[in-house]
């Protein structure tokens, strides 16, 4: 609403079934709905941009503006015109082709947010899955949550009739069944330096393709790829960026875990946890209207951290564990990149697969589920 209240068009990217549109209508019940997705309502915004625009003179939800990208052209003299805040809500789930057209056409003109599935602070408790197991095989996307689905059966279909459809409408893809085994060959790539070139090999494609495809997944917020923090140290860093799923429980299934004894088991339960706790804290940001400021950090010599939270010349590092009891190893890598003499006001934290927050001298230990308590600590003190 704040922004709303300060622009005159406000645009809401993520995922398909992110919660885009509930969350839209929730907020702005007053003003009319429109999904582009809609065959007849499309052909009219596309063959009659002003008279359809013209048919809502106070503006509207446009749903899955990436549908009808040539509208904006149409929406900017109308804002331009009535200098008057709050007039669209516009919902997207291809980000590079909506955040294309909206910086052409509505640039300085529009607030920009990112809405993805759930987090774990906005599920109420009776909601929230007993275990870390079960948590990494639901995963966050709402209608599993709100309608009690089989997440195996949810992701399957959410798989299928979306992921697929967008596929086919974005890029002529001649073999479906190879891209899906990209998605997999992905799925078993989860935390771990992205490695275009032996991905490609593996799948049996050119490098080329592995790139084009691998950028669709990340337009369609089915992949984050993390960037290394890479200054001036004194060291050598790695460059090579690290691949995560915007889902925990989208990359599961990918996996084949279909039960909460095979998540338990699975040799990548400890990437898939990291994965899960990364995107929690791209959840944190997202959700304040905040923009990504995550990194991680390794050297050549091996030394990393998981995650590095950027504020300014200021960093906050923060290793992810899913072991339940904390270990003296678990603070290695913090230990090593405090010798590097970076600002750290607020020390260095730790996020494990227990149930006991401690404070220690230097570093903020907290359960998984707990988490979003110590993201609310540090950047703001």
């Amino acid at each position: 609403m704040r922004l709303a209240s300060q622009y005159p068009v406000v645009t809401v990217t993520g995922p398909r079934q992110s919660g885009k549109t509930t969350l839209c209508r929730a907020v702005f019940p007053e003003k009319p709905y429109v999904n582009l997705e809609a065959p007849d309502v499309r052909r009219f915004a596309l063959e009659d941009p002003r008279g359809f625009l013209g048919s809502y003179p106070d503006g509207a939800i446009l749903d899955e503006i990436q549908r009808t990208p040539d509208l904006l052209s149409y929406i900017q003299p109308l804002v331009d015109e009535r200098h008057t805040p709050g007039q669209y809500i516009l919902t997207g789930s291809q980000q590079f082709e909506v955040m294309d057209s909206v910086s052409q056409s509505l640039a300085g003109r529009t607030a920009l947010l990112k809405l993805l599935p759930f987090s774990l602070e906005e599920l109420p408790p009776e909601r929230l899955p007993a275990t870390i197991d079960q948590i990494i095989l639901t995963g966050f996307y709402p209608r599993i949550h709100d309608q009690g689905l089989n997440p195996s059966e949810a992701l399957a279909n959410y798989f299928e009739t979306y992921v697929e459809r967008d596929i086919r409408r974005i890029i002529a893809v001649r073999d479906l069944s190879q891209f899906e085994k990209f998605v997999r060959m992905c799925a078993g790539r989860v935390g771990q330096l992205l490695n275009l070139q032996g991905l490609a090999a593996d799948v049996g494609i050119s490098h080329t393709t592995a790139r084009s495809w691998l950028s669709l997944l990340e337009a369609s917020y089915l992949v984050f790829v993390l960037q290394p923090w890479f200054v001036n140290t004194g060291k050598r860093l790695v460059k090579t960026p690290k691949l995560y799923f915007y889902d925990v429980g989208l990359a599961a299934w990918l996996l084949g875990i279909e039960t909460e004894s095979q998540a338990s088991r699975d040799p990548l339960r400890g990437n898939l946890f990291e994965n899960m706790v990364v995107m929690e804290v791209l959840k944190h940001r997202f959700n304040r209207g905040l923009r990504s400021n995550l990194y991680f950090y390794r050297d050549s010599k091996g030394n990393e951290v998981d995650l590095l939270l950027e504020f300014g010349a200021n960093v906050f590092p923060l290793e992810i564990k899913s072991g339940a009891t904390v270990a003296p190893d678990f603070f290695k890598g913090l230990k090593n990149f405090s010798s590097l003499g970076r600002s750290q006001p607020w020390k260095s934290g730790l996020i494990y697969g227990g149930s006991e927050p401690q404070q220690r001298s230097d570093v903020m230990v907290s359960p998984a589920l707990e988490m979003h308590g110590l993201l609310d600590r540090i950047g703001t003190e």
